[in-house]
């Protein structure tokens, strides 16, 4: 594991059948790393699907884009 600061983001996989969990500040790279070293480059693996929409909608809450 690492010494990162903050949450850390499911990441899944359905190639690979996986699922972990990334520091949010690592998600990117260890998305890309995988997906370059398993699936030839392909966005296969990504940030779990429910989440990304959860941190999508609490952002445009919280930026007032649904007022």
């Amino acid at each position: 594991m690492t010494d990162s600061e903050g949450p850390e983001i499911p990441v899944v996989c359905e190639g690979c059948g996986t699922r972990t969990a990334v520091p949010f500040d690592e998600v990117e790279d260890a998305v890309a790393r995988h997906n370059e070293q398993l699936h030839d480059g392909d966005p296969v693996a990504e940030v779990d699907p429910d989440v990304l929409e959860e941190l999508a909608d609490r952002f445009a809450r919280d930026s007032g884009l649904l007022e």
